[in-house]
């Protein structure tokens, strides 16, 4: 069984379409709950959840993924554990797809992504996903994990205010515990749009080879929070 797991944080554009389209796409015999985890929206996300017709946990946590992830792992009661942002789809029948990866011993992963855009550079960007290099894994793809193997490793650090889904990414490379299933999942290019393109990209190498070089969480944020907030 499979719990979904969905950190939030002003997610009230997104949130319900999300919802549905989670049920509309698995047979939902394989998904024990879904489960959101609001850091304190103030847009409205938790009333349009709540007021919804949809059968959602709704939970608090401190603002922060890793925390709110953390909380939803611990109240699952699912043997998988799928940890899903906002602004990400996954394809028709994931569940069938992750619970096929799990039955053949592949105990973590991800699907491939494409972007809510033509733009060539997120055309080529979600076509490289597709390969198991470490340098083409982030948390847009989504990650499930079974729930035995996510209390082993300690769950998301939460020093990380950014970057942990890579952190735990990489303990699961490390332990060779990852596997990229051979599916689109859509997610939204709304950083891209933000930000521009070239600029963002540049930033987010420059915080991935920050952390190659050693810095602290402390600091991967403050880069982050100047330049990107």
């Amino acid at each position: 069984m499979i719990s979904i797991i969905i950190p939030v944080l002003n997610e009230a554009e997104n949130i319900e379409k999300l919802l549905f389209h989670l049920i509309d796409n698995a047979s939902l015999k394989h998904i024990s709950e879904i489960i959101v985890v609001d850091g304190g929206s103030t847009d409205g996300t938790r009333h349009i959840i709540e007021q919804s017709d949809l059968k959602i946990k709704v939970l608090s946590a401190p603002k922060g993924r890793a925390k709110q992830m953390n909380v939803g792992a611990k109240n699952a009661s699912g043997n998988i554990l799928y940890f899903l942002h906002a602004d990400s789809f996954p394809p028709n029948r994931y569940d069938q797809s992750i619970i096929d990866q799990v039955e053949k011993g592949h105990d973590a992963g991800c699907f491939r992504i494409t972007f809510d855009s033509n733009h060539w550079w997120l055309r080529l960007a979600g076509w490289l996903t597709q390969f198991s290099w470490r340098a083409c894994r982030g948390g847009d793809q989504s990650l499930f994990i079974t729930k035995a193997l996510f209390e082993d490793i300690g769950g998301y650090d939460e020093n990380y205010i950014i970057y942990e889904d890579n952190i735990l990414i990489n303990q699961l490379y490390k332990r060779q515990e990852f596997v990229v299933i051979n599916k689109k999942l859509q997610t939204s290019a709304r950083m891209y749009r933000k930000h521009g393109i070239w600029k963002l990209q540049y930033h987010y190498w420059t915080i991935y080879v920050k952390k190659w070089f050693g810095a602290s969480p402390e600091e991967l944020f403050a880069y982050y929070k100047r330049h990107l907030c």
